[in-house]
């Protein structure tokens, strides 16, 4: 438990300053990923490029307005960086982090702290791109992602732009795509599981403003503005991102060493 309940602020006509972005896995590497995604799953990759310890690359499932985007991170130049290397050889492919897009930076940090949690990896460096982290004890489960993006591209031109010229690239390290599949699916949700479903639905739901709806008797579920959403899941073991629900009938996948299933 915590010892203060408090919300990351809000404009003042009321909307959420929070948005959930993104699912991050990771992967020594992304080909096979991309493989599926791309080529089964008629996934779009919208951007990527590199940066100390990983290279990173956005993958949308789904379109503008249904879907999520799925990160891909691989190690490189670890010797400037080793905590993909070090992650991967400790835990294996699999899920990573969850990044939650703030547009007051330190207010997000307050919020947090003032809920007993202490944010590590606080980076101000790069007024562009402000991140910290809270670590798996603090979060659920998994490592959470705070970020401030100054001038970001809204989903639908990422989309747009990449289906007419290509994904943003800074630079383009990944193998040749496939051929996209004919019909895009939509990840729906990503599903946490949690021995503490309250306290969960207090972190994601009032600190970091999910609006929560009931999921059947034993979850909840809460969506972002974006359409975001994550599935708090009633689970006696240890917490943790469980899985990747697409909409519809599908057959089970492993994807960068995560279940993705069929809803």
């Amino acid at each position: 438990m915590h010892p203060r309940r408090a919300t990351i602020a809000r404009h003042p006509a009321g909307d959420l300053r929070v948005d959930l972005d993104h699912v991050a896995l990771a992967t020594t590497d992304a080909g096979p990923a991309l493989t599926t995604l791309v080529g089964e799953l008629g996934a779009l990759v919208l951007s990527g490029g590199q940066s100390r310890g990983f290279r990173p690359m956005q993958v949308r499932v789904g379109d503008a307005t249904r879907g999520m985007t799925v990160e891909l991170l691989e190690p490189w130049a670890v010797h400037q960086n080793d905590f993909l290397a070090r992650f991967l050889a400790r835990h294996g492919d699999g899920p990573h982090h969850l990044t939650v897009k703030v547009d007051d930076f330190d207010a997000a940090l307050d919020a947090t702290r003032a809920t007993g949690r202490s944010p590590v990896g606080v980076n101000r460096a790069d007024p562009h791109w402000m991140e910290a982290f809270l670590v798996p004890a603090e979060a659920c489960g998994t490592v959470v992602q705070l970020a401030a993006q100054a001038d970001a591209i809204d989903v639908a031109a990422l989309i747009a732009h990449a289906e007419t010229d290509g994904p943003l690239a800074n630079p383009a390290w990944w193998p040749p795509l496939p051929p996209r599949a004919s019909r895009s699916a939509e990840l729906r949700r990503v599903v946490l599981r949690t021995p503490d479903r309250a306290e969960a639905l207090r972190f994601f739901g009032g600190l970091l403003g999910g609006e929560a709806s009931p999921a059947g008797d034993h979850a909840t579920e809460l969506v972002w503005p974006s359409g975001g959403r994550l599935c708090l899941e009633d689970h006696d073991g240890p917490p943790g991102i469980d899985r990747l629900e697409l909409a519809g009938p599908s057959p089970e996948r492993r994807i960068a060493g995560t279940r993705f299933v069929g809803s």
